[in-house]
């Protein structure tokens, strides 16, 4: 059977099959390829210039071969409509004319002249479209170019050697929202100590599938294009890792997830030698906290870490990497008044080999607290991840178990914990979905309404239900905000009602980095809403967006000016923490924290700057709150609470308490007193299991 097909390039180009031919289908089947006539193909797809939004042009509608390529205000125009072919031929007016560089002639730019021609065939009418949304000829390699990155109409469009500029990328207006079907049965191979090969069965699309993106554990790894079915990656000995694949169509349509294939590589070299022991520990004490230093230890390959161990329990580890050595101090907070602890340090290396101990240290602590951090209490457990969490007028929280997609009710002085209601229609994605974020709004003693954030079936969406007499009412539930995309990773989920009333939500960008700079989009934003679901009359740009350009916020909060901070997880080399202004565009994908990433990266016009950036192994963090204009910051993977004073716009100097003692943190909240509640998300933060985590909650009093 001979098909006349179409398929869609990166958001939105259209690439369409003009003549009879066999479709590529790799190892799709034909069923799942779409048969189309010939109805939508007449005037092609306006491409449009990302740092100009103006269209890729046949100067003067002209049909004269030789006439160059401009950009021009959009205008529907069939010299603005163009089809790329399964052959590779970029053709418009119709796909009666191809596209061609002007071998030897050049414009006043110094790049080589793109002009129309009668489509012959040759490689030189072959184009190349990227996943960086550039454009390149296949016989040059170079890309369209908007020359001297103008933005105004009739500027010429030539080629240049392609340097990721935004000048340089495109994108177009068709129609296709359909994302393609999961990826299957990934299975990884070749296994080595830093290597392996990760395979997968295809996704079928009704356009067709453009692009496979490979994660490990939410942060990016390669893109690949539509015919790949393996990726070779680059693994870390020793270290655990979540893969799985998204496919992605042209239109930027991204899949739901494949399942996870978890994987631990061996150690390149096999090592049973444990370093010696740390020396000379010495410790002093102030007020309730304890500062500890120590000598290094040695090892024959390298001292990953050094874990902390107060009365014979360990309280708290300070980790190295793969290049630098673990720190050599340590200071443990929130301890007794007037308490002799005794201290030892031993050092651990990457294959898990122990030293001997360190020398012992006595310290007594200091009559009262003179420290930010002066005491920390469990005030109860969870066997699943304690999510969003909100203290209701009596005293008592409650707080979402992501996975049980329960919400529970725990009086923190007695411990006592009891199970409210199950949140209906909540759906995990085997990863960071869920039952997230919670909040009650300043009139809750009189209306009852608690606000919940979650994963559906099919969408992330904010809904709210009556909290009575101690029990959720399903009943009155009500969708407030459905059609956030969702995704394995990067679905946010916070919730904060701000001091003008209004419902503030973080949204991840459901793992396609386009959605956050889509201003129309729900994705990778900070969305405000009325109590009631319904779009304030003030927000930036008509719709639910109040700020946009985020990849994964988690935390939101308030401080006493009423200015909205935000927390927000990068991908592989640093989070950040952003003062929010309404309207702000904050960068990415193409700015990661001040990490420049695609385009003019994080130099371009009108990005805001972070207030904070932490490297991702200190940081990965995800709930704040502030308190007495103080930012407090709980980090997953750097296991720690930083805290910061805010002075004016900025933050202050970072401190960092409970490095490594309760493990990862998840929520940081005020406590009505003026104090902190605190949870862990250590085991099964990564899946929907149910109860399969050992998770504490606590409360932390802050001193001066």
């Amino acid at each position: 059977m001979k098909f006349i097909c179409t398929h869609h390039w990166l958001l939105g180009l259209l690439a369409s099959c003009v003549m009879p031919l066999a479709c590529s289908t790799g190892d799709r089947s034909p069923e799942a390829e779409v048969v189309r006539g010939s109805q939508g193909l007449a005037s092609g797809t306006p491409i449009v210039g990302v740092a100009s939004g103006r269209c890729l042009d046949v100067k003067g509608a002209s049909k004269t071969p030789g006439t160059a390529l401009q950009i021009y205000q959009c205008n529907g125009g069939a010299n603005q409509g163009f089809t790329f072919t399964a052959a590779g031929e970029l053709r418009v007016f119709e796909s009666t004319l191809c596209v061609e560089p002007k071998t030897g002639t050049t414009t006043t730019g110094g790049g080589t002249v793109v002009a129309i021609a009668n489509c012959t065939g040759q490689p030189a009418q072959q184009w190349k479209l990227n996943a960086d949304r550039s454009i390149s000829s296949t016989a040059s390699g170079s890309c369209l170019d908007v020359m001297n990155a103008a933005t105004a109409d009739r500027s010429p469009v030539h080629l240049w050697s392609c340097n990721n500029q935004n000048n340089q990328k495109w994108t177009a207006t068709g129609n296709d929202t359909q994302p393609p079907s999961a990826p299957s049965s990934p299975t990884l191979g070749n296994l080595t100590c830093n290597s392996g090969t990760l395979s997968w069965t295809g996704s079928s699309d009704n356009v067709g599938v453009a692009f496979y993106d490979v994660f490990h554990d939410g942060q990016l790894m390669r893109s690949l294009d539509g015919n790949a079915r393996s990726a070779a990656l680059t693994l870390v000995p020793g270290v655990r890792w979540g893969l799985y694949v998204n496919a992605r169509d042209a239109a930027g349509n991204v899949s739901q997830a494949s399942s996870t294939v978890y994987v631990t590589p061996p150690q390149c070299q096999a090592d049973t030698q444990a370093p010696t022991a740390p020396s000379n520990l010495l410790g002093s004490a102030a007020g309730t906290s304890v500062s500890l230093s120590w000598g290094a230890a040695s090892d024959n390959i390298g001292v990953l870490a050094y874990d902390i161990y107060r009365g014979g329990v360990k309280v708290g580890s300070v980790a190295g990497t793969s290049t630098t050595a673990p720190g050599t101090t340590f200071v443990d907070s929130g301890l007794a008044a007037n308490t002799a602890y005794s201290y030892y340090v031993v050092a651990r290396d990457a294959q898990s080999n122990v030293s001997t101990r360190s020398n012992s240290a006595s310290v007594t602590t200091g009559q009262a607290c003179v420290n930010p951090i002066c005491s920390v209490t469990q005030i109860g457990t969870d066997t699943d991840v304690p999510w969003g969490l909100v203290t209701l007028p009596d005293g008592k929280i409650l707080f979402s178990e992501r996975d049980t997609q329960n919400v529970v009710r725990l009086d923190p002085l007695t411990a006592q914990k009891t199970t409210v209601g199950k949140v209906p229609n909540v759906q995990g994605t085997d990863g960071e979905g869920g039952l997230m974020g919670l909040a009650i709004s300043a009139t809750f003693t009189s209306d009852s309404w608690l606000y919940v954030m979650h994963t559906s079936p099919t969408d992330n969406r904010i809904v709210r239900m009556k909290y009575v007499n101690g029990a959720l009412d399903t009943s009155t539930l009500q969708v407030l905000l459905s059609g956030i995309l969702r995704n394995k990773f990067h679905d946010g989920g916070r919730l904060r009602f701000g001091p003008d009333g209004k419902l503030y939500a973080s949204t991840g960008d459901a793992q396609n980095g386009a959605n956050a700079q889509n201003t129309s989009g729900l994705n990778g934003k900070v969305l405000r809403l009325n109590a009631d679901g319904s779009v304030p009359s003030d927000n930036p740009f008509g719709n639910y967006v109040w700020s946009y350009g985020h990849r994964n916020p988690q935390g939101l909060a308030f401080d006493s000016q009423g200015r909205l901070w935000e927390q927000e997880f990068g991908n592989s080399v640093m989070d950040e923490t952003n003062l929010i202004t309404k309207g702000g565009n904050y960068g990415w994908p193409n700015c990661e924290g001040t990490a420049s990433q695609a385009g003019s990266g994080c130099a371009t016009t009108g990005y805001i700057a972070p207030k904070r950036t932490y490297g991702t192994g200190e940081g990965s963090c995800s709930g704040i709150a502030i308190v007495r204009d103080v930012l407090y910051v709980a980090c997953e993977r750097g296991a720690r609470l930083y805290r910061a004073a805010i002075s004016g716009s900025n933050l202050g100097t970072f401190q960092a308490f409970f490095v490594g003692t309760y493990g990862r943190l998840r929520t940081v909240e005020p406590s009505p007193d003026g104090n902190l509640w605190l949870s862990t998300s250590n085991l099964g933060d990564k899946d929907s299991t149910p109860n399969n985590s050992d998770e504490k909650l606590f409360k932390v009093l802050l001193g001066g």
